[in-house]
């Protein structure tokens, strides 16, 4: 009897080992699973995942195993069941750490909590040029830009045109979300606009007799007539000038645009007579719109222009980047005199 007992006594403790047992290797292969680091960038600490507008579960399991992110697809799959990450897929830019297990990733990806982009646009000459660095940098496709800021709909109630709209963006640094969608982005840029032209820049502007539009029209011309911030205000003020005794503005850059040819070092004489509302050089007048996204600094130089006399400015020979102004054509005729012979001398033709 004394037998039956131990015997019977020593099964029950194997058997409360073995499922002791079983009880914690199970809970190390979940504890693993949910736990264990899943996340490997090689020798990259952080790195950048893109989940794309309406992706699936397969597609970001797919980019996640390819790009080699992730060491353990089974595992990732198991904890996104179980936290319904499978059918809750957010779209957008994450960053993922080195190291980082399945809880995190999957609490990370279903949240949305998204790092957003610093957007940057300058130095854009079109708008093909200013949807496409767009497109660049976040989800949208640059025609998706092009078309909605063409859009009559969009157009209209601002005042704007397909000539004129390049006025509303203002050339800067702008935080987004990568997945912004085109309504966002351009309802984030009309607001910007409206905060870039506060009480002060608009009274300059008014003084002037210039609308907005016209301000960075003028500027767009000045940053592309000069390489040299300190000269931007001279140049202004010139522009200014020829504008109040109604002279054709002949600004070489606008003939530029109007060809549509940017590699021009020369302008020669047959393109001054290109048919175009762009060409300074046949019409009077601002052009029908901005050649140029200008900066911030060269719409500011034209709001506070320096006040003088010159009427004629002509690139200096030295090719420094800065220039000779004049008030007579006579002096003009001399210094442009100057700067075609050193154009030969170089053997710059075009």
């Amino acid at each position: 009897m004394r037998k039956k007992k131990s015997f019977f006594k020593k099964f029950i403790w194997s058997l409360v080992g073995v499922l002791f047992l079983s009880g914690a290797i199970t809970a190390s292969v979940f504890y693993g699973r949910i736990y264990q680091s899943n996340v490997s960038l090689d020798y990259q600490k952080e790195v950048f995942i893109y989940i794309p507008t309406g992706a699936s579960f397969e597609d970001v399991l797919q980019q996640l195993t390819v790009e080699g992110i992730i060491i353990s697809s089974s595992s990732f799959r198991w904890i996104s069941e179980r936290k319904h990450y499978t059918k809750n897929i957010k779209s957008g830019r994450y960053l993922l750490q080195d190291g980082m297990n399945n809880n995190e990733l999957v609490n990370l990806l279903r949240s949305g909590r998204q790092t957003p982009v610093n957007l940057v646009f300058n130095n854009v000459r079109t708008k093909e040029e200013f949807a496409g660095k767009i497109a660049h940098q976040i989800e949208l496709d640059s025609v998706q830009i092009l078309e909605a800021m063409l859009d009559t709909t969009f157009l209209n109630p601002l005042g704007l045109d397909a000539f004129t709209v390049s006025s509303l963006f203002i050339p800067n640094t702008y935080e987004f979300y990568w997945n912004t969608t085109v309504t966002s982005f351009l309802s984030r840029m009309v607001a910007e606009h409206h905060h870039f032209w506060n009480d002060s820049r608009q009274a300059k502007a008014k003084r002037l007799n210039l609308t907005k539009e016209e301000v960075v029209t003028l500027a767009s011309i000045v940053e592309k007539e000069t390489l040299q911030k300190s000269e931007q205000p001279i140049v202004a003020g010139l522009y200014l000038n020829r504008l109040k005794k109604r002279m054709k503005l002949q600004s070489d850059p606008t003939v530029i645009f109007a060809i549509g040819d940017f590699s021009i070092r020369r302008v020669l004489k047959k393109d001054l007579k290109y048919d175009s509302p762009y060409n300074t050089y046949k019409y009077k007048g601002l052009p029908i719109g901005p050649i140029s996204l200008p900066s911030i600094r060269a719409i500011d130089a034209v709001l506070n222009y320096q006040k003088h006399d010159y009427l004629f400015m002509c690139a200096k020979e030295d090719f420094s980047g800065y220039h000779n102004f004049a008030q007579t054509a006579i002096q003009h005729y001399a210094n442009a005199a100057k700067y075609r012979k050193a154009l030969n001398d170089r053997n710059i033709k075009r």
